[in-house]
């Protein structure tokens, strides 16, 4: 084993082909469907693998960042799609790629003269010039808002990719039909770009990133998982996250015929996924148990004329902030708030009891059993704990609500704390703390070589320094993919 790792540590001055499943689950790959998925079988049984620990928190904002610059969420500032941009109570952004201030791997390949190109990669919209070419991610708005770099590449690529799409615009949707051909054909339009790029434009790193393994996980992850509490044996959609993996793992297979023996494949997953067994209401428990006041009581046990609840999404002039300690909001983690005298502009909690109520708050969360008096495991976060720095606005309490077998829920109305419709539409998924990794040498066949303890800051100067690039000195990651 060590002689094989050891070669491999000493090939310097390589291509590195990186592919990024979002969202996909070792566990499945691994395990449960490695009998029908011989691609990534041939990856791992010849090469390095094993589960990747996700940052905190585990989702795909600001995970790939993480991933690409080896930098905690704390030091990057950003703590999920949509962050506190001050400490006013209706100061909000999304956290596209300007709001990221460090260097991620293209940008430092390109200082050392190094070809880049990338594919649907989190964050990299709006678009920046590179040493090579883009192709921008989810978070852009339409095509027509520029999506390539340099901007003439748009038409190439919907010259082969005619349908290209950055994501589905409706994954959380009850027609699961509808979905699951937006999702094969997106899929199949981004391996049209993709394989385009690698026949007709050299390169020294290649990177793309397939976000439609996470949107089928959330919205197929209750027709295959016999856990999951709305599964139904023999329901018609049972196979269709399997099928979708077989798809993957054949378009896989058709780049690698693309590359040589010089070029190192890594393939990676920003966090894994898992079941989702409900929601808890966050607001709805901290107005009962008097941390958060609202001007005039929410409404309860409204519905329509379907008999579906009427819910109301939590807004700044609903609250009584003169009498509010503590707020959050929903996601598939928990972000709590803390109105603190002096921070916040009707603050109320002095500085000197803000270090006990989050202890008090930590012990709180983690005694809310689920709807039958079972502990469900929650796990509490403070950010000073777990990051090398706090930039910008971070939440007071990060909660990881059954340790992600529940999701925060936002909204008012559930008559409850306990819901098991997400209120922005179906999803049967969480995600889950582990992604994966494989990697692959062309030129060192053999191995099968399972590495563990390994995690997203420790995938960038992997591949710096197969690629014979300094690693930066303040990169957080100290530990390689390829060591034993």
């Amino acid at each position: 084993m060590f002689n094989f790792l050891k070669n491999l540590g000493k090939a310097k001055d390589r291509k590195v082909m990186v592919i990024g499943l979002d969202c996909a689950a070792p566990e499945l790959v691994f395990h449960k469907w490695r009998d029908e998925l011989p691609t990534f079988h041939k990856l791992y049984s010849n090469g390095i693998w094993g589960e990747l620990e996700s940052c905190i928190p585990a989702i795909t904002v600001p995970a790939w960042s993480v991933m690409m610059s080896s930098k905690d969420p704390g030091t990057l500032g950003i703590y999920g799609f949509r962050n506190r941009k001050d400490y006013s109570y209706d100061g909000y952004y999304i956290a596209t790629g300007d709001y990221i201030k460090e260097p991620r791997l293209w940008d430092i390949l390109g200082q050392a003269g190094k070809q880049t190109i990338t594919v649907g990669v989190p964050q990299t919209f709006p678009i920046k010039p590179v040493n090579g070419l883009t192709i921008a991610s989810f978070l852009t708005p339409t095509l027509e808002s520029g999506f390539t770099y340099p901007s003439d590449l748009a038409e190439k690529i919907l010259n082969v990719a005619p349908r290209y799409e950055v994501d589905v615009r409706n994954f959380r949707t009850d027609d699961k039909e509808w979905l699951l051909r937006q999702l094969w054909d997106m899929t199949e339009m981004r391996f049209e770009a993709i394989n385009y790029l690698m026949a007709n434009h050299s390169w020294d790193y290649f990177m793309c990133v397939e976000m439609c393994v996470d949107r089928i996980h959330h919205g197929m992850w209750s027709y295959m998982d016999s856990g999951h509490r709305k599964y139904e044996a023999g329901n018609p959609f049972e196979d269709s996250i399997k099928d979708y993996y077989i798809m993957i793992d054949a378009q896989i297979a058709a780049m690698l015929e693309r590359i040589d023996d010089n070029t190192v494949v890594l393939i990676v997953s920003d966090h894994g996924g898992k079941k989702m067994d409900g929601g808890i209401c966050i607001n709805e428990w901290l107005w009962r148990n008097d941390y958060l006041a609202f001007k005039a009581d929410p409404p309860q046990d409204q519905f329509d004329e379907n008999g579906k609840r009427v819910l109301t999404p939590i807004k700044p002039d609903m609250i009584d902030w003169e009498n509010t300690r503590v707020w959050g909001d929903g996601g598939y983690y928990g972000r709590v708030f803390i109105n603190v005298e002096g921070r916040e502009p009707q603050g109320q909690v002095k500085r000197e009891d803000y270090e006990s109520l989050r202890d008090e708050l930590i012990q709180r969360f983690k005694g809310i059993p689920d709807e039958q008096g079972n502990d469900i495991g929650t796990v509490v976060y403070k950010p000073q704990e777990i990051y090398q720095r706090v930039r910008n606005v971070a939440p007071d309490l990060l909660v990881y609500w059954g340790n992600l077998n529940w999701r925060s829920v936002g909204s008012l109305g559930h008559g409850g704390i306990y819901t098991f419709e997400n209120d922005t539409g179906p999803d049967a998924a969480n995600h889950a703390s582990n992604g994966m990794f494989i990697l692959y040498d062309p030129a060192q066949p053999g191995g099968n070589h399972e590495v563990k303890g390994r995690g997203l800051l420790d995938v960038a100067p992997t591949v710096l320094e197969l690629m014979g690039v300094a690693v930066p000195h303040d990169m957080q990651g100290k530990q390689r993919l390829l060591e034993g």
